[in-house]
């Protein structure tokens, strides 16, 4: 063979390879485009969740658990997280639409959000039932709700902060646009606007993070804004509310209230006087709440438009009665 006809036999050779390559390279993505659909199963329910933050124990806690008794029953379980992007929540729930679940389980980045709201109303109308959990939605009716009693844990830090002083210079730390949050520092204030002796000098958008609640509790302290007691939406932000304090060298005492009953919260109750109480939830429960109502939806028995897990206060006096170790 010449070299002229061995250069076009190599051209020839090339070709085909090149056709070959590319032929299944289409092949696969047919096979994953079609695999990426969800296929129904007789039976088995497919729930796409979303939570606000993957970022929290208490999120990884509630999904655990119903990831437990989805596993039990055969279910298929979708979860995102949205990072606190309600642009980012909002394209999770059309996903879910598309993959045609049956159930999406929501614990909304934010309860007013028009384009969470839009993508919910779209999933409606596809016949999705829709389950908010944790916290609430604004100018949207769910199917069913699971959730605190996020009001009266507000009101259960302000019963012990008022018997624990007869006055106090209040900072509270917020999650804005979070109605878990919201009914939270409201049952506070509710419960202290009657009495002037407890004022509130300071609020601070932490939107429930260790890592905003510390600067921003810094900054407060730079700027001189005298408190003696911090009253946060969670314990993440009171933790990182603790975390300035000791960073700042602050002289006098400092009251520090949270929300959830965490383990990280409940140990340094057990262990330190940095604490002086936090507010239980129980995403065990809730989690498991969740899929009672879920299998409610899967035999057509009847479920309630809200349920409500009782919350209650974790102090010293009370610390040891709980797993400092786990979840309630």
């Amino acid at each position: 063979m010449g070299l002229e006809e061995e250069a076009v036999q190599k051209k020839h050779n090339r070709v085909v390879i090149y056709t070959i390559f590319w032929s299944l390279v289409f092949v696969v993505v047919v096979i994953y485009l079609n695999a990426s659909q969800l296929k129904p199963v007789k039976g088995q329910m497919r729930i796409g969740v979303t939570y606000m933050t993957m970022n929290n124990e208490f999120y990884q806690t509630l999904n655990a658990e119903i990831e437990r008794v989805a596993d039990e029953k055969g279910d298929l379980l979708l979860v995102r997280n949205p990072e606190l992007d309600e642009e980012k929540q909002s394209q999770q729930i059309d996903y879910f639409r598309q993959q045609k679940v049956n159930v999406i389980v929501i614990n909304p980045v934010k309860g007013d959000s028009p384009k969470i709201i839009a993508s919910l109303k779209r999933a409606r109308e596809a016949g999705i039932k829709i389950i908010a959990v944790d916290s609430q939605l604004s100018h949207f009716t769910v199917d069913a709700s699971v959730v605190s009693d996020n009001y009266q844990a507000g009101v259960l830090v302000a019963q012990r902060l008022m018997k624990q002083k007869n006055e106090a210079k209040i900072l509270l730390l917020e999650h804005k646009g979070t109605v878990s949050a919201e009914q939270r520092i409201q049952g506070f204030l509710d419960t202290i606007q009657s009495d002037p002796a407890y004022q509130v000098v300071g609020r601070e958008e932490t939107r429930g993070q260790t890592e905003l609640a510390l600067p921003a509790v810094s900054q407060v302290i730079q700027d001189g804004l005298v408190f003696d007691t911090v009253v946060a939406l969670n314990d993440r932000a009171a933790i990182g509310a603790l975390a300035a304090i000791k960073e700042n060298q602050l002289a006098q005492p400092i009251s520090i209230y949270g929300i959830d009953g965490s383990p990280d919260m409940k140990v340094l109750l057990s262990t330190t006087d940095d604490i002086e109480g936090t507010v239980a939830q129980s995403p065990l429960k809730m989690g498991r709440q969740v899929m009672q109502v879920i299998e409610c939806m899967r035999t057509g028995k009847p479920y309630k438009e809200q349920y409500k897990i009782p919350v209650e206060m974790i102090d010293k006096d009370n610390v040891d009665r709980y797993d400092v170790n786990g979840w309630q």
